[in-house]
């Protein structure tokens, strides 16, 4: 399920897999249509459940969060279709920041000091006393994008008052925490969480992580991790969530992704997803050498082997390139030209249409651009040499992606 890159790079990953003979892709796109049967139509948790029967299909791999906040996971299980995703109830960790933070204090899992509020009033209160920077986070699922670093209290009243101009808002507001982020996406089965390579994102529209939050504007993967922290990880927040989400009645199927600040008190989580990560799937499933396609039918019965999940040596990186007018408005329509990807490379597509014979964009962020190499370095030299081959008037992306560890891109 799905259309975008994440989802591009999902079934690349799936075609590459020996356990599978065949993938359907809905909605799909022009990208995704060069390696799987596309089928449009509606994504609601019935339709989508009654394509599953109709097609005959082992497994449904979802993509976006959205329909997993639908409950589309429930309705293929009530049709007897095996699902990799988590239930709706189980994916309120991601779609419901408040609840989510709630759940990690139950259980003891490592996180940024945070209130949560249902009013305007009660949060500005709180927002106005707080020592800056404060973080004001959209309690419901924004795409990303519903996070504001507060620099002013001014800006962490414009931002609340964005919140509350919604139905059924509720906002969170948490305690600015310093260090490394990094992404630790994880197969769960119900009861165990295997880890995946760990990555980091690069949130803002501008290099040197400035202007507006984005979806992700490039991944470098493997992130330098620790043994120690990678350990850290595991026992102290991936098996505390399992075993709490279990106790709960909510055993987690899926992607755990773990959205995690190497604060100098050691990891602590900014926040969870309940899906692979975007742009992060189309920096971590490239170097993937188990089979995914097992993988997630071992997730989707509960019997995931942690042998399953294993990976290549080397490294990736992903730059992406976004519309003009992206994060606001973006312009679509612009002509793409793709060059041929060499070993290595892939150019996944996420906001891209067809206009007759011609890709045009048609999202804010319209292309993954990935390479990979022996080093992060030199992954990061090859995905900017195939970035400068893409024919795309205006398209804006970073040229600092992996900065913040110090890499350079070599040649």
């Amino acid at each position: 399920m799905g259309g975008g890159g994440r989802e591009h790079a999902i079934v690349d990953a799936l075609t590459r897999s020996s356990s599978v003979t065949g993938v359907v892709c809905t909605p799909g796109n022009p990208g995704i249509a060069a390696l799987a049967r596309c089928v449009p139509g509606a994504q609601d948790p019935a339709a989508v459940a009654a394509l599953a029967v109709g097609e005959g299909v082992d497994l449904v791999v979802v993509g976006p969060e959205g329909p997993l906040a639908e409950g589309v996971v429930d309705a293929l299980q009530a049709a007897g279709v095996p699902a990799f995703g988590p239930s709706r109830d189980a994916s309120r960790l991601e779609g419901d920041k408040a609840w989510s933070k709630a759940f990690m204090a139950r259980h003891g899992i490592p996180t940024a000091r945070y209130r949560s509020f249902e009013d305007l009033p009660g949060a500005l209160a709180y927002a106005l006393e707080q020592p800056l920077p404060v973080v004001v986070k959209d309690a419901g699922l924004r795409a990303g994008k519903g996070v504001t670093i507060c620099h002013a209290h001014d800006e962490a009243r414009e931002a609340l008052t964005a919140i509350f101009s919604q139905d059924g808002a509720a906002a969170v507001i948490e305690e600015f925490m310093t260090g490394q982020e990094v992404s630790v996406l994880a197969f769960a089965d119900g009861v165990r969480a295997v880890q995946m390579l760990p990555s980091q994102d690069h949130k803002t529209i501008h290099e040197g992580d400035t202007g507006p939050m984005t979806g992700g504007m490039g991944v470098i993967c493997p992130f330098p991790l620790t043994d120690a922290d990678r350990t850290s990880v595991q026992s102290g927040i991936l098996d505390l969530v399992m075993a709490g989400m279990a106790a709960e009645g909510l055993p987690f199927v899926g992607v755990l992704y773990a959205g995690l600040m190497l604060t100098p008190d050691g990891p602590k989580v900014v926040e969870f997803n309940a899906r692979f990560g975007d742009p992060e799937a189309e920096a971590v499933l490239p170097l993937l050498t188990g089979d995914l396609g097992e993988i997630t039918l071992a997730c989707a019965q509960g019997r995931l082997d942690p042998g399953m999940v294993t990976f290549a040596a080397g490294a990736s990186a992903v730059v992406i390139l976004a519309a003009p007018g992206y994060p606001g408005e973006p312009q679509r329509g612009v002509p793409l030209t793709l060059p041929v990807a060499g070993e290595g490379e892939r150019i996944y597509q996420a906001g891209t249409a067809l206009q007759g014979e011609q890709l045009v964009s048609a999202g804010g962020r319209v292309l993954a651009v990935q390479a990979s190499a022996d080093t992060l370095a030199l992954a990061l030299g090859r995905a900017y040499r195939l970035v400068e081959r893409v024919g795309f008037e205006g398209a804006q992306f970073r040229r600092d992606i992996g900065g913040r560890i110090g890499l350079t891109p070599e040649a």
